[in-house]
């Protein structure tokens, strides 16, 4: 996955004001403790990234 599909995904789902931020401070166990950015930054992929934030959501429904 490309890393804009990612952040297209990402602002579709959280909206433009939301995303950044959970992006930036929403720390999740499904990528080992990191943060989305953190995550991309260490080099997971956005396709891995995407897949976590989804069974975080799922999990919180």
């Amino acid at each position: 996955m490309r890393l804009t599909v990612f952040w297209e995904r990402m602002t579709e789902r959280f909206g433009p004001v939301y995303v950044d931020s959970f992006a930036r401070d929403h720390v999740m166990s499904e990528l080992g403790g990191r943060t989305v950015q953190e995550a991309l930054a260490q080099g997971i992929s956005a396709k891995e990234v995407w897949s976590a934030v989804c069974r975080s959501l799922d999990a919180q429904s």
